[in-house]
């Protein structure tokens, strides 16, 4: 199934310098009537320190969950079996996601595989943890394929907790539950949002290659909060290399595979530290990303540092724009599976689509039309990824 781990290596992040500066995006957003201003001073949090002062900002709006004819309530049966149980896990619920009304009432969820218990134990997460969780369950990949299908939705998101205690980290498991619903409904957009799988190239391998459409992997945080902020066996370089790997990888033949990854703000972290995260991600040939603000769940979780203003999240995602990000969600209760975003992704899939179709179908046409569409291809990737092979108008013009 995978392809030589030699094809799926890592690599190290590239440092792009800004194409927008900061002053130009200030100008910007005060033209907006925005006030710009961010960090400038390293912060750390700390476990069971105090919220900022006062309540959450007014920002912080999140839709209530329906009532009992809604489509929230029917989602939620769906997910239990006849006593009421749990069959399925959902990461809205065990990350108590603030925006698990919205998505839950357009009638989608993240559906989370593996269990409900991670093998880590990172300081800002919700979900419980234990060294020897409950082995999988084998049922599980035909539960969530009956589920999904029955929601009616196009596009689904699919997580879990991290794995360390299997072989491959689960990485079959993911694999088996992509290809089942790519069975059951082939038009499906599948998004699998997934652990560092230990930096092992043959399990990336296993899940870029099963079909899914998008491979989301989080780097959470900036470099220098990341061994304070995450589990111990995290690590920044690896997360990077992780989305580089899946991303060389390259899915199914004639299908193309988008990577994804989503930073958490309010830690501590600067502008600085955040752009440069940002130019690292980019260096890696992500596609999409996601910025919101962090919330801690509990006392005995890092505290917040900072309320990141909306102005402020504008004027990131400026800046992840100007960087060659395809699409950037950025805002205070955005979250890394966010059913706003799976809109947009689905429509720009579906514009990449309509562009390949379109080009093969002038280049069997036309062999002289071929040649020019395949440069301008060439040169628009070569605007969009650092990593484009610059050999390939040589390659076509031999053939």
């Amino acid at each position: 199934l995978a392809p030589p781990a030699m094809q799926c290596g890592g690599v190290e992040p590239a440092r792009a310098s800004d194409t927008v500066t900061r002053d130009m995006v200030d100008a910007h957003l005060q033209s907006l009537g925005y006030e710009p201003g961010g960090r400038r001073e390293e912060a750390k949090a700390k476990v069971g320190g105090a919220m900022p002062e006062g309540r959450r900002p007014s920002w912080f709006h999140a839709p209530a969950p329906g009532g009992a004819n809604s489509r929230f309530t029917k989602l939620k049966e769906s997910l239990a079996d006849e006593t009421g149980r749990p069959k399925l896990a959902t990461v809205c619920e065990e990350a108590q996601c603030p925006n698990i009304g919205e998505c839950w009432n357009g009638g989608t969820a993240t559906i989370m595989l593996l269990g409900d218990t991670c093998t880590r134990g990172c300081k800002f997460c919700a979900v419980k943890t234990d060294a020897k969780p409950e082995p999988p369950d084998e049922e599980e990949p035909w539960r969530t394929a009956d589920a999904v299908v029955s929601w009616g939705v196009d596009y689904i998101v699919m997580t879990s907790v991290d794995r360390d205690d299997l072989p491959d980290g689960g990485a079959a498991h993911f694999a088996q539950t992509v290809g089942l619903l790519k069975f059951r409904k082939p038009n499906l957009r599948v998004e699998c949002l997934v652990s560092d799988f230990q930096g092992d190239l043959s399990s990336i391998a296993t899940l870029a290659t099963s079909g899914l459409d998008v491979f989301a992997h989080n780097i959470e945080t900036v470099e220098r909060l990341t061994p304070f902020v995450r589990d111990k066996r995290a690590a920044y370089q690896q997360s990077l290399k992780v989305l580089k790997a899946a991303k060389e990888c390259g899915g199914i033949e004639g299908k193309r595979l988008y990577t994804k990854s989503s930073i958490m703000l309010g830690l501590g972290e600067t502008e600085v530290e955040i752009l440069q995260t940002m130019r690292d991600l980019r260096a890696a040939d992500v596609d999409v990303l996601t910025l919101g603000q962090y919330l801690r769940p509990t006392e005995r979780h890092l505290a917040v540092v900072d309320y990141v203003t909306p102005e402020r999240f504008e004027y990131y995602r400026l800046q992840g724009e100007a960087m060659g990000f395809r699409y950037v969600a950025s805002g205070p209760m955005v979250r890394s599976s966010y059913k706003a975003g799976e809109l947009f992704i689905a429509a720009m899939m579906d514009q990449d689509q309509e562009e390949t179709q379109s080009e093969r179908e002038h280049a069997r046409l036309s062999p002289l039309a071929g040649l020019a569409m395949a440069e301008d291809v060439q040169e628009r990737h070569r605007r969009e990824s650092p990593n484009w092979n610059p050999e390939l108008p040589n390659i076509v013009r031999a053939v």
